[in-house]
């Protein structure tokens, strides 16, 4: 079996809850929240839709780098 994330099992802090609300917002890949967080992907989409901090599809200009 895989080792387990850092985090697992312990509560979101509110800072953790605003890095996970900014990170949705630049529209970062599920995969990479869920290295920088030490979660796992499953955690993410939890916690995102208790926070309402769509998870957008990678394929659509990940990282901010839409054309203004």
């Amino acid at each position: 079996m895989g080792n387990w994330p850092d985090n697992k099992g312990k509560h979101w802090t509110p800072e953790q809850n605003q890095e996970l609300k900014q990170l949705a917002k630049e529209n970062t890949p599920t995969r990479v929240i869920a290295l920088k967080t030490g979660r796992t992907p499953e955690a993410i989409y939890a916690k995102a839709s208790e926070l309402g901090a769509p998870l957008k599809p990678t394929n659509q200009s990940p990282y901010g780098t839409k054309k203004k």
